[in-house]
């Protein structure tokens, strides 16, 4: 299993709309509203045969209303 984040900027005006989105599509495990650079964090788990850009690609980059966008990959390096 992977885990990352992805932090999305939105166009103005669409961020509820671009979570409302991602929450229809079932695919978040969590999803904030956030202040800065950013309006949006969402975490995600893939399965390991995953490629994570792909899944950025097609699931998130694809959402109208999304203007960019900023992955991190967290590894659970500490138990």
């Amino acid at each position: 299993m992977k885990t990352f984040f992805v932090q999305i900027k939105c166009e103005i005006g669409k961020t509820y709309a671009v979570s409302d989105a991602l929450l229809a599509m079932d695919i978040a495990s969590e999803i904030y509203s956030t202040a800065g650079r950013f309006d949006i964090m969402a975490k995600f788990h893939v399965d390991a045969d995953i490629d994570i850009g792909l899944f950025v690609n097609e699931f998130l980059l694809r959402l109208q209303g999304v203007r960019d966008s900023e992955t991190i990959i967290a590894f659970k390096a500490f138990h």
